[in-house]
């Protein structure tokens, strides 16, 4: 019909190009103006190093020198020598409007063993120069004066070491120590899941840091994998992946029979750790048995999948720089969420010093801030958006680039590098509009979780909740979905993101029956490799938590872990998956706009053609009409790269 042709018509790579969505970069930059102002004003107004250096109950900063609070005597002390900070009575802690019960003072060294008199601490002061009680008593005063007791700790008192980030002095023992560490947390933040993940970091940060690096190890290894992927290395890791399940699922059910029997199974961390064991194990035995039988079902078709990523793989071989996007967008993250929770945590210390009756110091929260905490908090989600679209349109710009070239054994000279001044001259402003799509659906994800944790009471609100966030996730999963095909559309047309997602949709709906079966392969290959490194990292994990479950709530850290492991590896796998998704649109494209013959041929190579048609065979008994003329249409236009 007319309009179809018309519709065609459109699918050419663009030679000449246009700004798009200017308006939403303009706003996207009124935006980060806010978050500018806030960063400064936290600058001014706050006082991060009074979280991170730590202060005493009067106001006093550790290690350096304070000025004095009206009202206040024991404020204004001088304490360059004086570096951690010491609770009283850090066996008992409790928060009173986020802040502690117990008496804090800073001190120039923590009690390395258990002080059970006044004598003890007496002679600690002597011999380490290190003063546990109030500072206004006396050294020589701490077995005389009869309010020692209430200036001095509360004995016997626990032997304890400095934790090297906060200069806290953190108690040794373990019922004490899982007291401290949760008010300690508490007292950064009141969100309850915040306090036991930051708590077992607090724990097993060293862990948490070697398990991060075996994530990342285990990732590179996979994408060198899938660059030159093969046959028997397929059956390798489906037969790594089905051993990784099996053993990690025996493990947990193992270590929640060992836990659950054990007779010294007393503090509240360890029954956590049965309560999380049985919770994983039973997630993890589930995963197993439905990965287990998609395999099953799915094994006569993944030679689609391993001809899919050998040619995917070939094609990175022509941009071997694509292999390297992962890894200046993770730094771009990571320089980002540094400054994000600096300012964070600059903001959250903005407040004014008063005095109490007693002599004591407490900080009084400024009026709005709660306010540009959301404002911060949203300036997160919807930057970081931000910094991952950028990654897929270069992505895809360079495949794009790629592909429309007659010249397969010239390809375009550094198709990254045009991807990325096309991106910056062009399209910025699609990129924000498509951040931004995902942005607003992450809030109310966000707000529901919020009131879920206050209504976690009520079994008939859970149930609500979950359906809710179920939906949401779905939607986000279709939503990124579509944004990668509008990005790729973009990059070929120079059209804006809403006209670019009409016609992804139109040419994916038009192409579903051709398509929809090799990106599932496709799709479900890279899920293994994810699972692949879940499964080897938790299962590191397990064996070096396992060995400190007397201390350690560490099942919650475990989970930080596969988390991260996953972000991980999707982060690296991501190149395989936008440039397979990007290549298999381009064909769509090529195979409406030309019909292979002579005036008109297709830019596709001959093995990708043939791997569709042989992969369609398969899903429709029948054979794939791809290289069927289509309806006349100019020329095929070569894209040419902007240097």
């Amino acid at each position: 019909s007319g309009d179809s042709v018309s519709e065609r018509l459109e699918w050419r790579p663009a030679l000449y190009r246009k700004c798009t969505d200017t308006l939403w970069l303009l706003l996207f930059c009124l935006f980060w103006a806010g978050l500018m102002f806030i960063s400064g004003y936290s600058v001014v107004a706050g006082a991060a190093e009074r979280l991170v250096l730590g202060y005493d109950s009067f106001g006093n900063i550790c290690g350096r020198k304070n000025t004095p609070v009206a009202g206040a005597n024991l404020s204004g002390l001088d304490m360059t020598n004086k570096k951690y900070v010491f609770f009283l009575n850090s066996c008992s802690l409790e928060m009173q409007s986020l802040e502690s019960s117990s008496l804090s003072l800073c001190v120039s060294s923590c009690p390395q063993q258990q002080l059970n008199s006044l004598e003890d601490l007496q002679s600690f002061a002597r011999s380490n120069g290190s003063f546990l009680c109030v500072y206004n008593l006396d050294v020589s005063s701490y077995t005389l004066n009869p309010k020692a007791a209430q200036l001095c700790p509360t004995l016997p008192v626990p032997p304890s070491k400095s934790f090297p980030l906060f200069n806290r002095c953190v108690p040794q023992n373990p019922e004490c120590y899982s007291k401290y560490a949760s008010v300690l947390i508490n007292m950064v933040n009141e969100m309850d899941v915040f306090h036991r993940i930051l708590s077992g970091i607090l724990a097993g940060r060293d862990t948490v840091i070697g398990l991060s690096v075996l994530a990342l190890a285990f990732s590179l290894m996979l994408v060198l994998a899938f660059r030159f992927i093969q046959t028997l290395l397929i059956h390798t890791l489906i037969a790594l992946v089905v051993f990784g399940l099996l053993f990690v699922s025996g493990v947990l059910w193992w270590l929640h029979y060992d836990y659950r029997n054990d007779p010294s199974t007393e503090l509240e961390t360890e029954k956590e750790n049965v309560k999380f064991l049985l919770g994983y194990a039973i997630f993890s035995t589930i995963v197993t048995v439905v990965l287990l039988s998609l395999i099953i079902v799915l094994r006569k078709r993944l030679r689609f999948a391993v001809q899919l990523f050998q040619i995917v793989g070939k094609f990175i071989g022509r941009i071997p720089f694509l292999l390297f996007q992962p890894l200046w967008t993770f730094l771009i993250l990571v320089v980002f969420w540094v400054f994000w929770v600096a300012v964070l945590l600059s903001l959250g210390t903005a407040g004014t010093a008063h005095s109490t009756s007693g002599g004591q110091v407490e900080y009084r929260a400024l009026s709005g801030i709660c306010y540009m905490a959301w404002y911060h908090f949203v300036g997160l989600i919807w930057t970081s958006e931000f910094i991952l679209a950028c990654q897929q349109m270069v992505i895809a710009g360079a495949v794009v680039t790629c592909y429309f070239n007659r010249n397969k054994n010239n390809p375009p000279p550094h198709p990254v590098l045009s991807s990325i001044s096309v991106l910056f001259c062009y399209h910025l402003g699609t990129a924000v509009k498509g951040s931004f799509l995902i942005t607003i659906l992450r809030i109310p994800r966000i707000v529901l979780l919020y009131l879920y944790n206050i209504l976690n009471h009520k079994e008939n609100a859970k149930h609500l909740f979950n359906c809710c966030f179920c939906w949401i996730c779905f939607q986000k999963s279709c939503l990124r979905y579509f944004n990668q095909h509008a990005y790729t559309t973009t990059a070929i047309n120079g059209t804006n993101f809403c006209t670019s997602a009409k016609d992804a949709v139109c040419i994916l709906a038009r192409n579903s029956a051709k398509l929809a079966s090799i990106n599932c392969f496709g799709d479900f290959l890279l899920f293994l490799g994810k699972v692949f490194v879940v499964c080897f990292t938790v299962f590191g994990g397990l064996m070096a938590f396992n060995y400190h479950r007397e201390l350690q709530a560490w099942v919650v850290p475990l989970l930080l872990v596969g988390f991260f492991a996953y972000v991980m590896s999707h982060s690296f796998l991501s190149v395989f998956e936008v440039t397979a998704d990007a290549l298999l649109l381009c064909f769509a494209i090529d195979m409406e706009t030309n019909n292979g013959t002579a005036e008109k041929p297709y830019f596709v190579d001959q093995e990708l053609l043939t791997f569709v048609s042989q992969s369609n065979k398969l899903t429709d008994g029948r054979k794939h009409r791809s290289t069927r003329p289509f309806q006349d249409n100019e020329d095929g236009t070569e894209l040419q790269p902007m240097v």
